[in-house]
């Protein structure tokens, strides 16, 4: 089993004579901002001026600086962009600003990674990633509570990068829940992996496959998406709070028995086979060379594709029956 981080184990003083620049004020980039400034720690935040989340971050009180600026401000650059952009970024306003002995951070290994940004030896390359949305993480931390988190470094030029991201981590809140040490390639290729066979890709196309089961049997659109959409929230929360088996003793016995005879033989071991293959292009940076010329040619085929998903029935039906559902607003 994994070594578990918590506060006892952390000291937050590296941090205490520094200044953070965090680039970016999304969703994620607001939370660790306010968490850090919260807990002490001399923030810089780096937005583009007129967009929503520049305004959001006059609001909380920072004044938002250009990338560059707050490169050449901080000690520490936390690099929270879209990873699309994040190489761009990088070359045109945080390198050029970069002196021997800063850190830079990130929240996901993926540019790191897969190399479309490469640091100079001098500097100091963490990473914390909180295994939560941003909201979540402000949340808890206001409860004083935290989100787990991941840790790793990729280069350790001062000695002290270790002790940098564990105290990161904690200034976010993320040692009152537990944090774990994992390398940059471990988090980039199970997080990849985990959107593509599972979360995202794997459970969208078992909804959407189920539904047209129903519907071209000749159900009710309705009732398919009731069945096959709107009730995996139901299992779902359960799975999350209680793991499979929890789950399990929680439905009923026809939904458990039909659950253990039946599962198998949707998911196969053919399914395995393929996860097994998409795991393979995930390791081999088939797939991120695949997704960065994607972006560098417009994404043509991503968008071509989410519109085609869009316009599928399950879209449309959805889409009335979440009027019926006032809790969801």
């Amino acid at each position: 089993m994994a070594k578990v981080y918590y506060d006892k184990d952390v000291s937050i003083d590296i941090l205490k004579k520094k200044t953070i620049a965090v680039i970016g004020y999304g969703a994620q980039g607001r939370a660790q901002s306010l968490n850090l400034r919260d807990s002490k720690i001399k923030v810089v935040v780096a937005e583009l001026p007129g967009t929503v989340n520049y305004k959001q971050a006059k609001k909380d009180g920072f004044n938002p600086l250009t990338a560059a600026e707050a490169t050449k401000k901080a000690d520490i650059i936390h690099i929270l962009t879209p990873d699309t952009i994040q190489a761009g970024v990088y070359n045109k306003d945080i390198k050029p600003n970069l002196k021997k002995g800063k850190a830079l951070g990130f929240s996901h290994g993926f540019n790191i990674h897969f190399h479309q940004i490469l640091p100079s030896a001098d500097i100091d390359v963490y990473m914390v990633a909180p295994k939560g949305p941003g909201t979540l993480v402000r949340d808890m931390y206001e409860q004083k509570k935290g989100v787990p988190c991941l840790f790793a470094v990729y280069q350790n030029a001062t000695k002290n990068a270790r002790k940098i991201a564990l105290a990161y981590a904690r200034a976010l809140g993320g040692t009152k829940a537990g944090v774990i040490e994992t390398t940059f390639a471990e988090e980039t290729e199970t997080d990849l992996f985990g959107e593509q066979v599972v979360l995202c890709g794997g459970l969208s196309k078992l909804i959407q496959k189920g539904f047209e089961t129903l519907v071209e049997a000749g159900y009710q659109p309705e009732l398919a998406y009731f069945e096959c959409l709107h009730e995996v929230k139901l299992i779902t929360d359960l799975i999350y709070a209680k793991g499979i088996s929890g789950m399990r003793y929680v439905v009923s016995n026809t939904a458990e028995y039909g659950d253990l005879s039946r599962g198998g033989r949707i998911i196969t071991d053919e399914t395995k086979k393929e996860m097994k293959k998409i795991l393979g292009e995930i390791q081999s940076g088939e797939f991120a060379r695949e997704w960065i010329l994607e972006n560098k040619v417009g994404a043509p085929f991503f968008k071509a594709r989410r519109k085609q998903e869009e316009d599928h029935i399950i879209e449309k039906v959805g889409k009335a029956l979440r009027k019926m559902m006032p809790w969801i607003k």
